[in-house]
């Protein structure tokens, strides 16, 4: 299995576009807001800023948008204080499933999120009821045009990466959650901008293999996830193989 697989998990969305591109500048802009309010405005100096305003380009968020983001997270405007808070659970057939939100009242999230793992079949867990079969690293992609790969490894380990797999036509270097600001900026010095993709990441550890039926329960649960505003990103641990993922997004 590629490594970007392990971490990144196949985003499964279907529904209206234009209600999805606005919880997406919804949430595309809370994480400016946060990045701006605990790294500061200056994207040159904040990793995780340069990401959310990369990733907001590239889904052609306005730019009035993204620069009222950073100046509410800078303190340059009026703006809500955004926390962020992880929730564990299982879905179906006991998948290890990781909720990261970012949310201005955490009592209506966590009912929500409640609510959509009951109806999907699973169920919320206390903290850390699934987080130990994850690792929790800082993932730096780019494409393996930038460099063939044994530079790119050479590059990242002396940047203090841990490691660095290239696949499917991406290099995947992984550092310590720690590490990622200072890592990603020494490479995309040398290579250029990173890829959106990059950020931290829970890496599982261990994989729940399934079958076609629960997978796409998993789906759905995921989907029913991913379409709350409040939650920024989803990752499971569900091991399914590549003939059935295809069968059930070409569903």
């Amino acid at each position: 299995m590629a490594g970007h697989s392990k971490w990144a998990n196949i985003q499964h969305r279907k529904g209206a576009q234009d209600k999805k591109r606005a919880k997406l500048f919804t949430k595309l802009g809370r994480e400016i807001i946060t990045a701006a309010r605990l790294g500061g405005a200056d994207p040159d100096m904040n990793p995780r800023l340069r990401l959310a305003i990369q990733k907001a380009r590239k889904q052609s968020m306005p730019n009035d948008g993204i620069k009222k983001a950073i100046e509410k997270g800078a303190g340059g405007g009026e703006g809500d204080n955004y926390e962020e808070i992880r929730y564990e659970g299982y879905g179906p057939n006991g998948v290890a499933v990781i909720v990261d939100t970012m949310t201005d009242n955490r009592n209506r999230t966590v009912s929500e999120v409640r609510t959509i793992f009951s109806k999907g079949g699973g169920n919320l867990g206390d903290s850390g009821a699934v987080s130990f079969m994850f690792d929790r690293v800082g993932m730096i992609i780019f494409p393996d045009s930038v460099a063939d790969s044994d530079a790119m490894f050479e590059a990242a380990v002396e940047a203090g990466a841990l490691n660095c797999e290239t696949s499917d036509g991406m290099h995947e270097i992984t550092c310590e959650p720690d590490d990622y600001g200072d890592v990603c900026a020494t490479l995309e010095e040398k290579f250029g901008e990173a890829h959106e993709d990059s950020g931290l990441a829970w890496n599982p550890n261990t994989h729940s293999d399934v079958d076609e039926e629960t997978a796409q329960k998993v789906l759905n649960l995921v989907e029913s996830l991913e379409d709350s505003d409040d939650v920024q990103s989803v990752t499971h641990n569900m091991n399914v193989s590549d003939d059935i993922m295809e069968k059930l997004l070409a569903s």
